[in-house]
């Protein structure tokens, strides 16, 4: 299975940005995105693209702020305009779970990186 390793959490205040960045350690032809968890709250998708196509998708929470792009075998998520809700442990994913935005099967089926997180404080 693909190995995922995610980078460039941090802490910013209100209004700031950071860029995450997802290194997979092999390509894949279905999706790769980005999910995020804060305490006591469900996982949610963040953003998602098609590796072949490099077609995006946004939660309407985040759209317009945060931007996924990619570059070969790795995938970008630049967050701008952070708020205090967008804090939380963000995790890279990758696989069919992904381009299906099926939260439970992809956390049993695909590949997921270790997690980075992010504090936005006011």
């Amino acid at each position: 299975q693909v190995q995922l390793l995610e980078s460039g959490g941090g802490s910013v205040e209100a209004g700031g940005s950071l860029r995450l960045s997802c290194a997979a350690s092999r390509s894949t032809n279905y999706c790769m995105g980005w999910y995020r968890q804060a305490p006591g709250k469900e996982r949610e998708g963040v953003e998602r693209i098609f590796m072949n196509s490099g077609t995006t998708d946004s939660n309407p929470s985040v759209k317009g702020r945060f931007t996924i792009s990619k570059d070969k075998n790795t995938v970008y998520l630049q967050m701008d305009s952070l708020q205090p809700e967008d804090s939380g442990m963000y995790y890279c994913a990758a696989g069919v779970g992904v381009c299906r935005l099926m939260v439970e099967y992809s956390l049993k089926n695909d590949a997921w990186g270790q997690g980075t997180l992010v504090t936005v404080s006011s």
